[in-house]
């Protein structure tokens, strides 16, 4: 059955939907070489974590440290146009964690990429999902990110090499963002953003969400404003 997954992730490019399908009607499929690093479903070392969702990703790609799986992890969000206040703010939240703590992003542009830069910077240990093949960097801005994090991080993908970053994964591949991290830092959001959407995510598995409050007339600061008056919890600097 591993190996029947990975034919049909080869053959849809990752597509869960097609996958499924797939899966269900048992669909015909043969043995193919691979030389990418991937875990399915019913890999042992396959984040117990991910099982919570309703719609678990059958494989993940991998390039990196695996382990980093194994250790406590908090999911870091906010917007790719960030404002100053954000970009300091994420730098005094991934200092005030606890060392052993592994940094959770989404190597987009903006607040993902500035929580992996600030982990390794302060020595922290950090997992990147992506919205397509490993063997793309996307952004672009993000290649000495993505050498970076191959080597002796985490990059996490559910589409295989070849993929391209279309516009549907990045919503979806927020599923996985949530799930791995047992806690989840906002640290800014506007009123409709895919930082929302992965707070979405976060609220459906009952996981804790911490946000940055902001000015009531900051327009970047909304969606922050809003989970808090959800029930979010406030992030407060320490004195």
């Amino acid at each position: 059955m591993r190996e029947q997954i990975l034919y049909y992730a080869l053959k849809y490019h990752g597509e869960y939907a097609s996958m499924h399908q797939a899966i269900m009607r048992n669909e015909k499929w043969e043995r193919i070489n691979c030389k990418q690093r991937y875990l399915t479903i019913l890999d042992e070392d396959y984040p117990k974590e991910l099982l919570l969702l309703d719609y678990p990703p059958y494989i993940l790609f991998y390039e990196g440290d695996l382990t980093l799986l194994k250790y406590p992890k908090v999911c870091v969000i906010g917007s790719r146009n960030c404002s100053r206040y954000a970009n300091n703010s994420c730098y005094e939240l991934i200092r005030s964690l606890d060392p052993q703590t592994v940094i959770v992003s989404g190597m987009a542009k903006g607040i993902d990429a500035l929580a992996h830069h600030n982990a390794l910077k302060l020595g922290y240990k950090t997992i990147g999902v992506i919205g397509c093949g490993l063997d793309k960097s996307y952004p672009k801005e993000n290649d000495e990110l993505y050498e970076k994090m191959k080597k002796d991080q985490l990059l996490l993908s559910e589409y295989p090499a070849g993929s391209l970053p279309l516009a549907h994964h990045f919503p979806w591949r927020n599923r996985i963002l949530a799930a791995l991290g047992d806690r989840c830092y906002v640290v800014e959001a506007k009123s409709k953003s895919g930082t929302m959407i992965t707070a979405d995510y976060v609220q459906s598995l009952n996981k804790e969400i911490i946000a940055f409050p902001y000015r009531f007339d900051d327009d970047f600061g909304i969606g922050c404003n809003y989970l808090i008056e959800q029930g979010a919890s406030i992030f407060i600097k320490e004195r």
